[in-house]
């Protein structure tokens, strides 16, 4: 079988950096536990490897001792629960990716000048949660339907999750901007890489008669991937890895598309090619 890859797949800087951090502090040997507040990445793979190492992943500040070396991951996190850790005598290695530390900054502006700071994004989204929490009354909207949370009059600051697509992006603000708004401060704090490998996906899909999809189930650059190579025609399979393949997902195809979210590591995107090369 002919299969092909996405010109722009996997990993990105901003998880690069967390699994390095995470692998530097575990190498350190710190006393007390290590740990990360939630899963590093969304990658099943990855995260069973740290584990292996020593990193143990916690839900609640509240469950960290003094002495406890804590990483926030890429996502970032709420401004009290770095509070909390501190006053735990935590050890803080802050691993937030540079792009939302840049939307946590501009929420606390937008709100600091007056506006009222609307998110385009899914709120239980972990960076989402981590992103509100720098304003006051901080709404989340991610569809059509929920644009009833906003207010009806007054002037709004708009900022999006970094992985949403332009397109999506796009239409949210078009219809916010329809309700009449006397005032709209838009700012652009989309990925540029997550764009650029949408895009690599999309052209990809185009070419081929199935597209495979790799990444965590819980990873929302994944499924959107998944989303836009469905939207293009192709019969399209988000997976996790190889194991999660079937001989009848490629049945009838003579050209396969392979691409990959951002948490997802090279070598199971390696093995993946590799073995359906081979199919």
């Amino acid at each position: 079988m002919d299969v092909r890859l996405a010109s722009r797949s996997g990993f990105c800087h901003g998880v690069e950096n967390a699994i390095e951090q995470a692998a530097r502090v575990l190498e350190e040997g710190r006393p007390g536990a290590i740990c990360s507040l939630g899963e590093v990445i969304h990658n099943r793979q990855v995260v069973d490897r740290l584990a292996e190492g020593g990193l143990k992943v916690l839900d609640r500040p509240e469950d960290v001792s003094a002495g406890d070396t804590v990483l926030i991951r890429s996502h970032g996190a709420p401004p009290e629960v770095i509070e909390t850790l501190r006053r735990r005598g935590a050890h803080i290695v802050d691993a937030t990716c540079v792009l939302v530390t840049r939307a946590q900054t501009l929420v606390r502006e937008l709100d600091s000048e007056g506006y009222q700071v609307v998110v385009i994004g899914d709120e239980n989204h972990p960076e989402v949660r981590g992103v509100v929490g720098y304003g006051h009354n901080v709404i989340c909207v991610d569809s059509p339907e929920q644009l009833d949370r906003l207010p009806s009059g007054g002037k709004l600051g708009i900022i999006s999750q970094t992985t949403h697509s332009p397109e999506r992006f796009g239409e949210m603000v078009g219809k916010i901007a329809a309700r009449g708004y006397a005032e709209l401060k838009v700012v652009n704090t989309l990925c540029l890489e997550t764009r650029r490998r949408q895009e690599a996906a999309v052209e990809l899909a185009r070419q081929v008669d199935v597209m495979f999809v790799l990444g965590g189930r819980q990873s929302a650059n994944t499924r959107q991937l998944a989303r836009l190579c469905e939207n293009v025609g192709v019969r399209t399979y988000h997976l996790e890895s190889w194991e999660d393949f079937r001989p009848a997902m490629a049945a009838g195809a003579a050209v396969a598309g392979v691409t990959a979210g951002a948490s997802t590591p090279e070598w199971i995107i390696q093995e993946f090619v590799d073995r359906l090369r081979e199919a």
